[in-house]
C-alpha cells in the first residue's frame, strides 16, 4: 500500500523557470549530483561526529557525557528553526549559491570547534552546524531531478541520500579514530578540510539553478494539512527520537557495558555505517513498491537491536552483531522518511524537503536531550532501553495507520 498523496491541485504549482526541472542547465549531471552528495556527506558527518568524540570532549571541558551530549542537541534545535526559516528567505534566490554559502559557512564552524579553548565555543560552532544543516539539506535533498536527466532522478536522489549512512560508515569512525590519536581538535580541523574540498567540487560542478516558486508559510501550512504529511511527521518523529536518543550515547555504551576500548569502538562504528550503506538501498528499492511496510520493518529491526543490547551487551561478540542490524534498519529509515514526505506533497517538492529536515532535525534534538537525561539520570543502557520502547511505538503507529487506510 502506498502512502497517500493529495491532489496536485491543493498547493501552487512548484516549478523552476524556463523548464529548469526538465531541462538542467550544463554543466551539471553526474558529478554535479556527486558535489551534492560529498556536501551532504560533509554537513552529515559533522552533525553526527561529536558521538565518536563525546567522552573526549566532555572529559576535556570536564563536563557529563549529558551535558557533551548538548554537541548533538543545538544543530539538530537550529536546523529545525533554519529549514522553513531559510528556505522561505531565501526563496529567490540561486540554489548553487545557497549552496556555496552554506559549505563556507560550515568549514568557519569545523575551523571554530577546532581552535576552541573553551566548551562555549564549541557550542557555538554547533549552532552555525545546525543552520548549515536546516539550508543545505533543505536547498540539496530534492535537486537530484534538476542535475540529471528524468529517468535518472530516482538513482541520482539514491546517490545523494546514500552520503547519510556513508557519514557513519567513513566520517564517524575516521573521525574517532584521528581524535583517539591526535585529539579531538584535529578531527574537526579534518573535516574543515574535506567541506573546503566539497565546497570547491561544488562550485566546479553545479549548474547555476535559478529558484523556482518560492516556497512561502501558506504553501508548508497547507502541506501540513495533509494526512499523509502528518502520517509522515509522525513516524519520523518517533523513529528519530528512539534512534537518536540511544545512538548518541552509543560509545559510553560500549564503553562500559561492553567494555570495548577506542580500537574496538570505532570498528563497531565503522560495522554499523557500513550496514548501514545497505539498509539505504534496500530501503530505497522497498519503498517504492511498499512503503508502509519498508517503514515498519526499519523500525521493527531497529527496535529489536536496541532493546536487546542491554540484555546481551556484554556477551562476547553480541554487541558487534546487533550494532550491524541496528545500523542497517536506520539506513533505511531516511530514505523512507524522505519518500513518505514527497508522496504527501508531490506538487511542492522543496515544502517536502522542509518538513522531512525540520521534523528529521527537531527529533534528532530532541533524541539526544532526552537520552542525556537518562544517561545521567541512570546510565547509558537506560538510554538505549527508552530509544528501543520509541521505536515500537512508530511501527504501531505505522500498523495503525495501514488499518485507517484499509478501512477507508
Amino acid at each position: 500500500m502506498s502512502a497517500p498523496t493529495a491532489p496536485s491541485s491543493s498547493l501552487p504549482a512548484h516549478r523552476s523557470p524556463a523548464g529548469t526541472a526538465d531541462r538542467p542547465p550544463r554543466p551539471g549531471g553526474w558529478p554535479a549530483v556527486v558535489a551534492v552528495a560529498l556536501g551532504i556527506f560533509a554537513v552529515v558527518t559533522t552533525e553526527i561526529l561529536p558521538i565518536g568524540l563525546l567522552t573526549a570532549i566532555g572529559g576535556d571541558f570536564t563536563v557529563s557525557d549529558g551535558t557533551a551530549g548538548l554537541t548533538m542537541t543545538l544543530p539538530g534545535l537550529l536546523a529545525a528553526v533554519a529549514a522553513p526559516l531559510v528556505t522561505v528567505a531565501t526563496g529567490r534566490h540561486d540554489r548553487r549559491r545557497m549552496l556555496v554559502f552554506f559549505l563556507l559557512l560550515l568549514v568557519i564552524a569545523n575551523a571554530l570547534a577546532a581552535t576552541a579553548t573553551g566548551y562555549g565555543a564549541v557550542l557555538v560552532s554547533r549552532v552555525l552546524v545546525g543552520v548549515v544543516i536546516g539550508g543545505f539539506w533543505s536547498v540539496g535533498a530534492g535537486l537530484a531531478p534538476r542535475l540529471v536527466p528524468g529517468p535518472s532522478a530516482g538513482r541520482a536522489t539514491a546517490v545523494i541520500f546514500s552520503a547519510v549512512p556513508l557519514g557513519s560508515v567513513l566520517g564517524v569512525p575516521l573521525g574517532t579514530l584521528i581524535g583517539d590519536a591526535y585529539g579531538w581538535r584535529t578531527a574537526f580541523g579534518a573535516m574543515a578540510v574535506c567541506t573546503l574540498g566539497a565546497l570547491v567540487l561544488l562550485v566546479v560542478t553545479v549548474p547555476r539553478l535559478p529558484a523556482g516558486a518560492p516556497t512561502r508559510g501558506a504553501v508548508l501550512r497547507e502541506a501540513l494539512r495533509r494526512r499523509g504529511t502528518r502520517a509522515a511527521l509522525l513516524f519520523t518523529v518517533l523513529i528519530v527520537l528512539g534512534h537518536f536518543g540511544a545512538y548518541t550515547y552509543v560509545t559510553p555504551f560500549l564503553e562500559e557495558v561492553t567494555g570495548a576500548g577506542p580500537p574496538a569502538v570505532t570498528l563497531c562504528l565503522l560495522g554499523f555505517g557500513a550496514a548501514g550503506i545497505a539498509g539505504s538501498f534496500a530501503g530505497g528499492a522497498l519503498v517504492e513498491r511498499a512503503p508502509r511496510a519498508a517503514f515498519a520493518g526499519a523500525g521493527a529491526l531497529l527496535a529489536a537491536a536496541v532493546l536487546a543490547l542491554p540484555v546481551l551487551g556484554g556477551v562476547p561478540g553480541a554487541a558487534p552483531v546487533l550494532l550491524l542490524v541496528w545500523g542497517a534498519a536506520y539506513g533505511a529509515v531516511p530514505v523512507c522518511s524522505q519518500r513518505w514526505f514527497a508522496r504527501a506533497v508531490p506538487d511542492a517538492p522543496e515544502a517536502a524537503s522542509v518538513l522531512f529536515t525540520t521534523s528529521f532535525q527537531a527529533t534528532i534534538s530532541l533524541g539526544a536531550l532526552v537520552g542525556g537525561a537518562a544517561v545521567d539520570g541512570h546510565s547509558p543502557s537506560a538510554a538505549l532501553v527508552l530509544g528501543g520502547t520509541t521505536a515500537v511505538l512508530m511501527v504501531l503507529a505505522v500498523a495503525g495507520y495501514g488499518r485507517g487506510r484499509a478501512s477507508e
